[in-house]
């Protein structure tokens, strides 16, 4: 494991580097394990001012979490993995939404699913003109999770909705448009910046960098999305985009309809239970309900087979249609987990 991630202190600064660059920096569970660690380590070091997070490569910061053991197991029968897996990486997102000192986070290439949950929680989110940023987990069976519920629920309009269920990737003014990222500084400047950082110039350092961001194709559709994706449920929503055929319906049918219907149709109820909320807690809560059953319950092992195994792009879903979906099915992914409780035990600083 340590040659896939590493991590230092460099001067005033707690450093993070993603090391693997041949799988787009995929998440494992011992590399959320090591970074929980390091922020455990560096709260009450007073001679750490600030974090930083990189990653090595050009094409990502990071692209999701690292599935092929969930699958594995979860094949056999084995859902228990998962399940820890998920309640550790969860539990290092919510340490991370709650860190007491700056979290400065540089997102290069593909930042998708995990990859935006040890990023976009961070106070300080850099992005440049390779950033690529989506939570494109309906597409593999399960719902946007890593704290991404509750960014997808604070997004303006209803950006939530559409970002949730298509996995649209954001350009980097599209992803500060959305609240997914707060600077775009070009790439050629963030080893600079980050020397500054380690050596203490402070984390004003990244406001004086900041430039202004190129065109948000995003923000010149957004009346389109909230007018098309104000629909109580899924298949209200696919109502509208089907009435409508302008091409910002049409593209979006053509992304839903290669989704999990049930995926989706829970994305949907929990960007709605999660509006005007800013708790984190509650999102991974919700988030761990689905996740915990998606792959007893859910699509998450056919749809990791179709794109990440066999990768014949060829899905065979639970439900044949995304209006195809009972809401007695969404409510039985989403209730209360009793039998594998989330278990989100935080230490004071980040309760």
């Amino acid at each position: 494991m340590s040659g896939d991630i590493h991590i230092r202190v460099e001067g005033r600064a707690g450093r993070i580097t993603l090391n693997r660059p041949k799988s787009l920096n995929a998440l494992t569970h011992d590399m959320c394990l090591a970074i929980e660690s390091a922020l455990d380590a560096w709260t009450g070091d007073d001679s750490i001012e600030l974090a930083v997070i990189d990653a090595s490569g050009e094409k990502a910061f990071c692209a999701g979490g690292d599935v092929q053991e969930m699958h594995r197991s979860g094949s056999a029968g084995d859902y228990e993995y998962g399940r820890a897996f998920w309640r550790d990486e969860y539990r290092l997102n919510a340490k991370l939404f709650h860190w007491p000192k700056p979290f400065v986070a540089f997102m290069q290439g593909f930042v998708m699913g995990g990859g935006v949950g040890i990023s976009c929680h961070g106070s300080h989110r850099v992005v440049g003109g390779t950033s690529r940023i989506a939570m494109p987990e309906c597409g593999i069976g399960l719902v946007p999770d890593v704290g991404g519920s509750l960014l997808l629920a604070q997004a303006p309009g209803r950006l939530g909705e559409y970002l949730g269920v298509t996995g649209t990737r954001m350009n980097a003014a599209d992803a500060i448009h959305a609240g997914f990222a707060d600077y775009f500084i070009d790439e050629s400047d963030w080893p600079r910046l980050i020397l500054n950082l380690v050596e203490g110039g402070g984390v004003g350092a990244v406001d004086r960098a900041a430039a202004d961001p190129p065109d948000s194709p995003l923000s010149r559709i957004r009346p389109d999305i909230d007018r098309l994706f104000t629909g109580e449920r899924l298949a209200d929503i696919v109502t509208d985009l089907g009435n409508d055929g302008g091409p910002v319906a049409e593209k979006a049918l053509e992304a839903i309809r290669r989704n999990s219907p049930l995926s989706m149709a829970c994305s949907v109820e929990t960007t709605h239970r999660l509006r005007g909320s800013d708790d984190i807690t509650r999102a991974l809560d919700l988030e761990y309900r689905f996740t915990s059953r998606s792959m007893e319950h859910g699509d998450f092992l056919e749809g990791v087979r179709a794109a990440v195994i066999d990768k014949d792009r060829a899905p065979r879903w639970r439900h044949e249609s995304p209006s195809a979906v009972p809401a007695i099915d969404v409510s039985r992914m989403l209730m209360p987990q009793k039998d594998h409780p989330l278990g989100l035990e935080l230490p004071t600083w980040a309760a």
